[in-house]
């Protein structure tokens, strides 16, 4: 069943003693982050600090930083189901007769049952504010310690695209400048700076809303690279197996979702930038200084006794990474219903997601891995990823040291190394101009007489079968 909101999912993880209540006063500037990076490192729990300095409200952390707090976060044993479940729902039904169109309504009916639905009012309502605004007593965190000030980190940014109606939801951060003002750091990639973009063509301020805190599907959602018009509020629902309820905002033309901790109006103007950051980034490097859209508040509403929520990122392993590996599982059948040859994925936490992904393949002809490679750097998000590593498909991609192995043992530089330009994520700053740069292919799969390769390719070394139920079978008595 359906959490339903931010603080059920809490109460959750704290019957399974998944959550650290912390009564001492904490400050929000950089000691919170360094609490919370001891523990995520170690594979700690999430953590609820009661008393942040300066703050009305308390603050929690961490919430998702764990394979198992996040199965408990979308419902499920496995986060290899939601993908699965994604394909039924997904693969095309073709009524021939009566009997076969029946068969389709139940599909349909539960499609239905996921479509957002409009209430009057939410517990995001109970305290409204459209003056006398401030940020202040929220504990809005400053992470790291050459930030450029303070970050909303996990907000769920809601715009439409003025030319379409269609909404979006993603999760950018926010600098926070002064009581009543923050940045707004869309991506060039992202459809909320598309709908900016699109916004400032017409000479039209662009209206936003910030919602912070909800229940964990929501929350996930805001990050899921869905295809460019697809709702984010339509896969929270199929995610939670129950409609999103959406309530429309105070003072501007949008909804959000009802069961939010906290709400955040306002607008972005057309050609208003200003520098935002440095923040310290998932990739374990600042990202630098650049100009960016500013969003104007003009109403807070939140719940009486809310919650805020944030995320801290770093380097490497750290809250988001798995969220990321989430979204990898998730996704992965949804990419192999397109490349039908691949077997399995890694995007390793330490290649921070977009920069390395290792790749198994069911390799049928000559070329194979090239073809991939190609196949992926013109896929959606995966277009960004900076190294491509093609191994054949009985090479377990989730064993590094196994990958590595391959690596140096099958590949040729000179023949089996593929050197390509193309567009990068904004956050790489190896390349010599932003936003795009050089990408690496290696294909370590094993090599054809049909690719030109005219030696004998040798055996792998691997013990007979009957060693080794006979090892395994006197396995005691040898003392062990």
């Amino acid at each position: 069943m359906a959490y339903k909101d931010l603080r059920n999912f809490i109460e959750l993880l704290k019957k399974k003693g998944l959550l650290k209540r912390i009564t001492a006063e904490v400050d929000p500037v950089l000691e919170i982050a360094e609490i919370n990076d001891r523990v995520v490192k170690t594979g700690g729990s999430a953590l609820f600090f009661e008393k942040p300095k300066n703050s009305k409200f308390p603050c929690v952390v961490n919430l998702f930083g764990s394979y198992e707090r996040m199965k408990l976060a979308l419902e499920v044993d496995s986060l290899d189901e939601i993908g699965l479940r994604m394909l039924e729902f997904l693969e095309p039904d073709i009524p021939t007769n009566l009997i076969e169109k029946l068969k389709t309504l139940p599909k349909l009916k539960r499609l239905a049952d996921f479509l957002p639905k409009y209430v009057n009012s939410g517990p995001c309502k109970e305290v409204i504010f459209r003056e006398n605004l401030s940020l202040n007593v929220f504990p809005i965190l400053k992470t790291w310690p050459d930030d450029g000030g303070r970050f909303i980190t996990l907000p769920m940014v809601f715009t439409k695209d003025p030319e379409t109606g269609s909404r979006n939801c993603g999760m950018y951060r926010m600098h926070v400048y002064d009581e009543r003002t923050t940045g707004m750091h869309w991506h060039m990639h992202k459809d909320g700076a598309k709908h900016y973009r699109n916004a400032e063509k017409l000479g039209k301020r662009l209206e936003v809303a910030v919602a912070i805190g909800s229940d964990p599907a929501v929350m996930y959602s805001a990050t899921a690279p869905l295809p460019e018009g697809v709702d984010e509020m339509l896969f929270a629902g199929f995610l939670r197996k129950s409609s999103v309820e959406l309530v429309k905002c105070e003072t501007i033309d949008l909804e959000v979702p009802a069961n939010s901790e906290i709400v955040l109006e306002g607008y972005c103007e057309p050609n208003e930038r200003r520098i935002e950051g440095p923040f310290g980034d998932h990739t374990g490097y600042y990202s630098l200084k650049d100009e960016f859209p500013m969003f104007h508040i003009t109403c807070i509403t939140h719940r009486k006794d809310a919650l805020y929520p944030a995320t801290i990122v770093g380097k490497p392993p750290m809250e988001d990474c798995y969220i990321a590996k989430t979204t990898e599982r998730i996704f992965l059948p949804l990419i192999k219903k397109q490349i039908p040859e691949i077997v399995d994925i890694n995007l390793p936490v330490e290649g921070v997601f977009h920069n390395i992904a290792i790749v198994s393949i069911d390799k049928r002809y000559p070329g194979h891995a090239r073809r991939v490679m190609y196949a992926l750097w013109g896929m959606g998000q995966m277009s960004f990823t900076k190294m491509i590593v093609v191994v054949d498909r009985w090479v377990d991609v989730q064993n590094p040291g196994e990958v590595i192995w391959r690596i140096g043992n099958n590949v040729d530089p000179k023949r089996d190394i593929v050197i390509v330009e193309g567009p990068l994520d904004v956050l790489e700053h190896a390349s010599d101009i932003p936003s795009y740069g050089g990408k690496m292919g290696i294909d370590a799969t094993k090599k054809w007489k049909s690719e030109g390769f005219l030696r004998e390719w040798p055996d792998e070394i691997v013990m007979s079968e009957d060693i080794k139920r006979l090892v395994d079978k006197r396995w005691k008595e040898y003392g062990f």
